[in-house]
């Protein structure tokens, strides 16, 4: 038979297997933070590591960054004051382009002014000397023409009279 367990006994194993319980569940987060304790170094060391690595890293590039820093801001003012100045200077050049070209169309129109008068000047000029050549030519060739005409009809027998040749042809006033 069974003996008789009593009301106490049975708290007693209740309280023992309670304690071993939290006993067990000591042990366990005991065995937690030892676990966690050691990744916690791990991860600092890590950590370091990476912080010993980088931070050389981001202090040279800090000096740089300060170094640098000025020379560009300098070269940024360098380049506005060239920009500026090549705008001021293309504008110069553009002035200049358009005072150069409006006083070349002057030119040009002033040099086909003189032309155009010096060619009509010739053409008037040929047109003179041709009739101050021309005209007493053709008067001193119409004079030797007649004088030929003179002299040859003094050379030549004397033309029958007109009577006589009427008589003879009868049909001269007949001519068509």
């Amino acid at each position: 038979m069974m003996p008789k367990i009593d009301n106490q006994t049975v708290q007693l194993i209740l309280v023992a297997l309670v304690a071993f319980a939290m006993l067990a569940q000591a042990f366990v987060l005991l065995a937690a933070f030892i676990a966690m304790r050691k990744a916690a170094r791990s991860m600092d060391e890590k950590i370091e590591a990476i912080r010993s690595s980088v931070t050389p890293l981001i202090d040279n590039t800090r000096s740089l960054v300060a170094r640098l820093t000025p020379k560009i801001e300098q070269t940024a003012d360098d380049l506005a004051a060239l920009t500026h100045s090549l705008r001021v200077q293309a504008a110069d050049v553009q002035s200049a382009a358009d005072e150069l070209i409006a006083r070349a169309r002057i030119q040009g129109n002033r040099l086909d002014a003189m032309f155009s008068h010096v060619l009509d000047t010739l053409d008037r000029t040929g047109l003179f000397m041709s009739n101050a050549i021309n005209k007493p030519m053709r008067q001193f060739a119409a004079i030797l023409s007649s004088v030929k005409a003179v002299v040859e009809s003094l050379r030549s027998a004397p033309p029958e009279s007109r009577s006589n040749a009427s008589r003879a042809s009868g049909d001269h006033d007949m001519f068509v």
